[in-house]
């Protein structure tokens, strides 16, 4: 029995650092190179290349390194019947929250504003009023509720949209309604996964149908946001600003226009960190529960991509 690491260098490192201190009994594989891949039985992967899982014939588990699946999924190669997890930590909600936090509290409070003033040397007392917000989470899974929840708790307008029904505490919408929706929010916080459905979701039709001009933050995936729509929303007024995470190619290139427009704010995917020491007790735990013939906790669901 084997396990087996297939992402990029850094998590790689971090992951096999891990998994070697908690599990030093089982054998790991690094990269998808081996004489013997009969013996991978589970592989852990984050942007793994295409077809690299095809020779593990005896593979039983695969185990997305983050929130994310899309990546796993878009590899038509692998079997449907091997069950695919995902890791769900309460320290990765806890980062991406206080992320999003992060965006909210610096537009409420117009800190860029104040930090332009510093920069002239100016005085701004009185310049830059508090902003009344009404709050937007577009996607209200483990990650997104739990951003609605403590924006809500901080006494901030908020409100929800899921494609099922949620009970909330807030005022929350569902399929069918996201025009409604729209037409509540000054602040729209994008959580969405990637999925087929999501794909260009932030785009300029959508934007169109917010009734005020609205802040935009995107920490989901950037196949989910249109970046010359958002350009064209900001030119247009339809958006007011927008601090993106996520972007339709990572690293984003230094020719991108977004990396100097005046009404953007840039950070490089760092929204939600994956914690590889709770990464690995979930598969090792997943695992056990499979050949135990036991439901795996957090397995997506194919058709739902999440």
């Amino acid at each position: 029995m084997r396990f087996a690491i297939i992402a990029p260098d850094v998590p790689t490192k971090r992951w096999k650092e891990n998994f070697e201190r908690i599990a030093p009994k089982i054998p790991l594989l690094i990269g998808e190179n081996t004489d013997t891949p009969e013996d991978v039985v589970c592989a852990m992967v984050w942007k793994q290349p295409i077809g690299s899982l095809v020779k593990f014939k005896n593979l039983k588990l695969i185990f997305s390194m983050g929130a994310g699946v899309d990546h796993v999924l878009l590899d038509a190669s692998i079997p449907n019947h091997i069950p695919v997890c995902r890791v769900v930590d309460p320290k990765m909600a806890f980062s991406m929250t206080n992320y999003i936090l992060m965006g909210v509290l610096n537009h409420h409070r117009a800190f860029y504003d104040f930090q332009q003033a510093q920069k002239e040397k100016h005085w701004a007392q009185f310049v830059f009023n508090e902003k009344e917000l009404k709050i937007g989470v577009l996607g209200t899974g483990h990650l997104g509720m739990d951003a609605a929840n403590k924006l809500n708790e901080l006494g901030f307008s908020v409100f929800g949209y899921s494609n099922s029904p949620k009970e909330t505490l807030f005022p929350s919408f569902s399929e069918g309604e996201l025009d409604v929706f729209l037409g509540q929010i000054n602040v729209l916080i994008c959580t969405v996964p990637y999925t087929p459905n999501t794909h260009g979701l932030l785009n300029y039709e959508l934007f169109q149908k917010l009734k005020y001009p609205t802040y935009l933050i995107n920490v989901s995936r950037g196949a989910v946001q249109v970046e010359k729509d958002i350009l064209k929303a900001l030119d247009k007024g339809l958006l007011s600003g927008a601090f993106l995470d996520v972007f339709e190619q990572e690293p984003l290139v230094k020719e991108s226009p977004l990396w100097d427009h005046s009404k953007i704010k840039i950070t490089p995917h760092i929204a939600s960190l994956t914690y590889p020491e709770e990464g690995i007790h979930q598969v090792l735990e997943s695992f056990k529960r499979l050949e135990k013939g036991l439901p795996l906790k957090h397995q997506i669901d194919r058709k739902k991509m999440y």
